[in-house]
């Protein structure tokens, strides 16, 4: 039986909203409108209330306390406020900032912007499987560092970073640490103490809750992270963030988070086999593919592979039948070779030719199975119209051809 078509294999870039999510967030667009800065009325009073239990559920999934989430817009703005409030609050300590060259472009351009301001930036270099050491992350600090940003999960090859070797670096060296956890939340465990992480942004549409919301963890105890507000009128959430909040969208993020703390251990499971299932499904049929990033250190739900001899526009327009990208979503217009496939040493040619599966909740293994099916089927028939393909079958490698 053929599964519903198109086939949604781009988990990554967002999800839909769980259907308990949905449910708890309906009565506050309509019943239950109040805003919680209302402090005057039931209305108010309601809304508040809701906005502190979404504050305690997302707490208890990354190992924080309610005091210490900040309500956001979503990850981008998360990630914005963490760099530019460190670094316009701590700025007498020092202006150097380290980074990695496969972070998100919402880190890397606040950093880029930063450049411009007089700060200096170390964008760290990473292995042929995007990882990194935390030992580079050490020799990289100097007496002027004050923060140090790594994303824990990335977002296209899925790639793990060894975020409590870091944390503990940073401790060591009175550095303050930020990650983008954006893709890791809900797929593998977080917990700031252990991994001594000092601010934490993520996104409610990656964990099955709804767009336009996020926030950002900022450390009370051990030290005290200070932010300077990059968002003034109000003084809404501690000073650092204001604006009047997005109570069904905070609701539905708190609802997303408790979901993706109780279930996450069986959808590590069976995404994780689907996943292989998926990759092993297209490898075992097709030479010549290139897989991206760590084969252990990954997420479970994410497979970024190259297709040798394909043209990459040509293969995306061939699966018209899946839903699938070639890298990040907010980049997904540019036709230039992806920034982190090229940090890891990967050929345009091989970059350009590269795809990401991302799978979800919603996906089976009859998807599964249907997308093998497609990917052999396209890149047999892209290959065979070939030339590069046919020399490389004879023997000759293009590459040496001028």
């Amino acid at each position: 039986m053929t599964p519903k078509l198109p086939i949604y294999l781009d988990y990554n870039a967002t999800t839909p909203v769980d259907e308990r999510a949905l449910e708890a967030m309906m009565p506050f667009f309509r019943e239950d409108f109040g805003n919680p800065a209302s402090r005057s009325h039931a209305f108010g009073w309601k809304a508040e209330a809701a906005v502190e239990v979404a504050r305690q559920q997302l707490a208890e999934l990354i190992g924080a306390t309610p005091q210490e989430i900040i309500w956001t817009s979503g990850a981008t703005e998360s990630n914005n406020l963490a760099i530019k409030g460190v670094c316009e609050m701590y700025r007498d300590r020092g202006r150097h900032l380290i980074t990695c060259r496969t972070e998100h472009r919402a880190v890397l351009e606040v950093c880029a912007v930063m450049e411009q301001a007089g700060w200096q930036v170390t964008y760290l270099p990473v292995d042929e499987t995007g990882w990194i050491e935390a030992e580079q992350v050490e020799a990289a600090i100097t007496d002027q560092t004050v923060l140090i940003s790594i994303m824990a999960a990335n977002n296209e090859t899925g790639t793990l970073a060894p975020m409590a070797e870091i944390g503990k670096i940073a401790k060591k060296r009175g550095v303050l640490l930020h990650t983008d956890a954006t893709q890791a939340a809900g797929k593998i465990p977080l917990d700031v103490e252990a991994m001594g992480v000092d601010l934490l942004s993520l996104s409610a549409h990656k964990v099955y809750g709804p767009k336009g919301c996020g926030c950002l963890y900022v450390r009370r105890r051990g030290p005290r992270v200070r932010l300077a507000a990059q968002i003034h009128g109000g003084g809404h959430e501690r000073g650092m963030r204001s604006g009047t909040l997005n109570v069904p969208g905070i609701v539905g993020l708190g609802a997303a988070a408790e979901i993706a703390k109780r279930d996450m251990a069986a959808d590590v499971e069976r995404l994780g086999a689907l996943r292989d299932r998926l990759d092993a499904g297209i490898r075992s049929q097709l030479p010549d593919v290139q897989q991206n990033g760590h084969a252990t250190r990954r997420l479970c739900n994410t497979a970024n592979l190259s297709f040798a001899y394909v043209e990459g526009e040509a293969l995306k327009m061939k699966l018209s039948s899946l839903a699938v990208s070639s890298g990040s979503a907010c980049r997904s217009e540019s036709r230039e070779p992806s920034h982190v496939l090229k940090a890891m040493g990967v050929s345009d040619a091989l970059a350009n030719a590269a795809i990401r599966f991302s799978l979800g909740r919603p996906t089976t293994a009859e998807e599964i199975d249907f997308a093998v099916e497609a990917t052999v089927r396209a890149v047999r028939e892209l290959r065979a119209i070939s030339p590069l393909y046919e020399l490389a079958r004879e023997g000759i490698d293009p590459k040496r051809l001028e």
